[in-house]
């Protein structure tokens, strides 16, 4: 047996060996990372804040936003193409294209729909409130699985379900559902379009939905065209003189949830050539008033829009004081219940999100008829007698 001995002139030399190597090492670590970690570009948004998209060499980045405490993160995803991919360990591998998916929210519908995805939807959450044609049929053939109510969904189906992804509205900062669904190794994927202030950053998140698919180009094309549709109308109602005074909600056990002027609907009275007591009110959301503020404020109103009632003899039945307002004399009050099933699913609600041009249209043939002649209502329907 040879030993070595380690001589000082030996040792130096191992040693300035192994810092070279160690050098060298780091280099091509250091540049390898440092390849991926500078982002090629950003996908471009026009209006929602809620996200961003970052692309990479071999990833791409989604970072959604906290609802609640503006420009912090809510999650942090990484989609990849091939799961062995390196990722940073800060957010959430998702393999793309997506092959299956559940969604517990009907606001997501329509995008999947535009996307030509629907079939990649294997679980819902209570199918009884879905609109969409197709949707319930796949459920009616059993290709979709209820996963319970959106609020409590049910994580021993979902896990059993096992889909590539599970698509949920982040309502909750600490929602103990997501939690075990996502410790059980399924990415959860945070669509938070409810957030945002406007009709058209709503819309915009259907390019949120599309870089899960890898069709981003598909998605910026339908947002692309419904957003000129848009500003087209919204331009037509602008060169209106006239601006109907606006009421808007339902009287629920004694509150009036109101929208807020900086909400999406508050917004949308403006742009649709109509007068709005809270326009300057800068909150989003609802407010919440009593039928004697509501009454002093827009009792004297022109039109009562998205009113929760059917006809007009149970709108009063419900609340006698509602036979003083204005629109109610006039015969001035209208739902957005034109789509709705006797399940009480409802298409405002659903496929509305995507398309703001068409409820935009709804609103101006209410309030200015002239501008879209023989426009035919579809969300909204005039309250019969």
């Amino acid at each position: 047996m040879r030993f070595f001995l380690f001589t000082p002139t030996r040792m130096k030399k191992s040693v300035l060996i192994l810092v070279i190597v160690s050098f060298l090492f780091s280099c091509g670590y250091k540049s390898a990372n440092k390849e991926n970690a500078v982002s090629t570009h950003t996908l471009t948004l026009k209006y929602a804040e809620g996200f961003t998209i970052r692309y990479f060499k071999n990833y791409k980045e989604v970072i959604v936003y906290s609802p609640w405490v503006k420009g912090t993160e809510y999650a942090r995803y990484y989609l990849v193409t091939n799961p062995e991919i390196k990722v940073p360990v800060d957010g959430v591998k998702v393999k793309i294209p997506l092959q299956s998916l559940a969604s517990t929210s009907v606001t997501h519908l329509e995008f999947l729909s535009l996307l030509h995805e629907i079939t990649t939807v294997t679980g819902v959450c209570s199918p009884g409130i879905i609109y969409n044609p197709a949707i319930l049929k796949r459920v009616g053939e059993k290709k979709i699985a209820d996963l319970g109510d959106a609020f409590s969904i049910n994580v021993e189906r979902t896990l059993k379900l096992n889909p590539g992804a599970v698509l949920m509205s982040g309502y909750n900062q600490n929602d103990p559902y997501a939690k075990r669904v996502s410790e059980a190794g399924i990415p959860v994927i945070f669509d938070n379009e409810w957030m945002e202030t406007s009709l058209l950053a709503r819309a915009e998140w259907i390019k949120f939905v599309g870089v899960f698919f890898n069709k981003e180009k598909q998605a910026d094309s339908i947002f692309s065209e419904v957003d000129k549709r848009y500003n087209e109308i919204k331009v037509k109602a602008a060169r209106v003189k006239s601006k109907p005074s606006i009421m808007a909600g339902s009287n629920f056990r004694g509150t009036w949830y109101m929208p807020a002027g900086h909400s999406f609907m508050g917004r949308l009275f403006a742009d649709a050539g109509g007068t709005y007591y809270f326009s300057t009110d800068t909150t989003s959301g609802s407010l919440p008033l009593n039928v004697e503020t509501v009454l002093k404020n827009f009792g004297q109103s022109d039109v009562w829009l998205n009113c929760s009632f059917s006809t007009l003899h149970d709108l009063v039945k419900a609340d006698s004081k509602h036979a003083l307002f204005r629109p109610v004399v006039l015969k001035q009050v209208y739902n957005f219940n034109k789509r709705k099933l006797p399940s009480g699913a409802n298409d405002y609600w659903e496929s509305g999100v995507a398309r703001p041009d068409l409820l935009l249209s709804d609103v101006i043939a209410i309030l200015h008829p002239d501008v879209l002649p023989g426009y035919q209502l579809v969300y909204a329907q005039k309250l019969g007698d």
